[in-house]
């Protein structure tokens, strides 16, 4: 059986307990060598077959899947962060299906919650933004043309950006043209959760300065929107005046 495991964001210990004692268990493990931490393969056996797909194809991948069911073995296919999110699962879940080799995906903490997490921020304030959007800028892969950063800019919510970090001058314009203002909060996450993680803060308008002044180019998350700031209403659900389904409202 093959098992696509989500391996978190980073830190070797966010992984999923199902994910850990899976990899303790595997006999062959497939992991993303340029994003995944490699302390995770230290949960192995000493007998485990360790392939890192960096450098392998998908037909290379497919190859070492079959061979490993060949031999009654047991697969983690490994991916960073969880693996519904820029994982390149589907393509591979659908040739399994052709080869009627039996799989499951184990989900993982995905690195924008680990950003989230190092900044001790919320994404879904009340009155600031309640609606999360996670894309990417169009480079090498195109994205479709209703998702284009100016497109989903006008929308003005909270904005998580993935794979965008070599593309940043070119981002800042798409997101002011869509209707962000300059002065709208960003951070930027570099290897969120990892021993050697670095936050930069920056607005719309300086961040192609803030990431060329660090020399990020890559494996980093950027956020964007008024959830970073100060102003927000609190929650109605702890609202000593609100009542819902297992507290009522005190009375004044």
């Amino acid at each position: 059986m093959v098992h696509f495991v989500g391996a978190g964001p980073g830190a070797a210990d966010l992984i999923t307990l199902k994910g850990h004692n899976l990899l303790q268990r595997a006999d062959v493990v497939i992991y993303a060598g340029s994003l995944v931490n490699p302390e995770l393969l230290k949960y192995t056996r000493d007998n485990c077959l360790i392939y890192n797909s960096a450098n392998m194809t998908l037909e290379e991948v497919i190859d070492v899947i079959k061979k490993a069911e060949k031999e009654n073995k047991d697969t983690v296919r490994l991916h960073t962060g969880d693996p519904s999110i820029y994982g390149a699962i589907r393509e591979q879940i659908d040739i399994l299906k052709e080869l009627h080799i039996e799989f499951e995906v184990v989900p993982g903490v995905s690195s924008f919650f680990g950003a989230a997490a190092s900044l001790n921020a919320e994404y879904t304030l009340p009155e600031v933004s309640q609606t999360v959007i996670i894309t990417r800028m169009e480079g090498r892969t195109p994205v479709p043309e209703t998702e284009k950063i100016r497109s989903l800019s006008s929308h003005k919510s909270t904005m998580v950006l993935f794979l965008s970090s070599g593309l940043s001058e070119k981002l800042s314009e798409e997101l002011i043209m869509g209707g962000y203002e300059p002065s709208t909060p960003v951070a930027v996450v570099y290897k969120a959760t990892w021993p050697d993680e670095k936050i930069f803060h920056a607005t719309v308008a300086t961040l192609p300065e803030i990431m060329k002044t660090n020399n990020i180019t890559k494996t980093a998350l950027i956020l964007v929107g008024n959830f970073l700031g100060n102003d927000y209403k609190r929650s109605e659900l702890y609202n000593p005046s609100f009542t819902h389904e297992f507290r009522k409202a005190e009375n004044k």
